[in-house]
């Protein structure tokens, strides 16, 4: 787990971040599907972003230069990516409307500090709306997290999860997936 004081926050990474928020507000306000849209999501996220993968505004968070995403990724509407511990989206991840993918939290007692860990989202994972992905988890291949779920632990591949916590339902049989 990665700890951040944002109390010690250099002057350029006060700065870069003052970019990104700029970055940001020009992409939710810029017309999709256009090639200066694409230009936008590129510059956001750093050139970490795959072949044929979108995102829907609106977008929010921080720290997007620590995402990294596949290809045939889709994002919908209202995504909420506080990247600071990073985030990885493997191939062909579907991610619903109204999804928060957040890998820091605050120190209980420090609130000025970040705990900071990796989410992992796996291929062909599908994120249902609403969901909670939280700091440290790794979403399995072809998992599915239901709707309004919060996830606290690591999802297993092919396992289908809900609720609050989120808590495996169902496992789907791997011979339907094409690989």
């Amino acid at each position: 787990m990665e700890r951040v004081d944002l109390n010690k926050i250099t002057p350029e990474e006060l700065e870069f971040t003052i970019k990104q928020t700029k970055l940001l507000f020009k992409f939710n306000h810029t017309e999709p599907q256009t090639e200066e849209y694409s230009i936008l999501l590129n510059e956001l996220l750093d050139g970490n972003i795959g072949e044929n993968s979108t995102i829907t505004t609106p977008f929010a968070g921080a720290a997007f230069d620590h995402m990294q995403i596949g290809n045939n990724v889709f994002i919908n509407s209202n995504c909420l990516a506080m990247a600071r511990g990073g985030i990885i989206i493997e191939d062909d991840v579907m991610i619903a409307g109204n999804v928060q993918l957040l890998s820091n939290n605050h120190d209980e007692y420090e609130r000025q500090v970040l705990l900071c860990e990796k989410i992992i989202i796996k291929k062909g994972a599908w994120i249902g709306a609403g969901a909670s992905i939280m700091p440290g988890v790794t979403v399995g291949k072809y998992a599915i997290v239901g709707a309004g779920a919060i996830v606290t632990k690591d999802v297993p591949d092919y396992s289908v999860v809900v609720g609050i916590p989120a808590k495996v339902i169902k496992t789907l049989d791997k011979n339907k997936f094409n690989e």
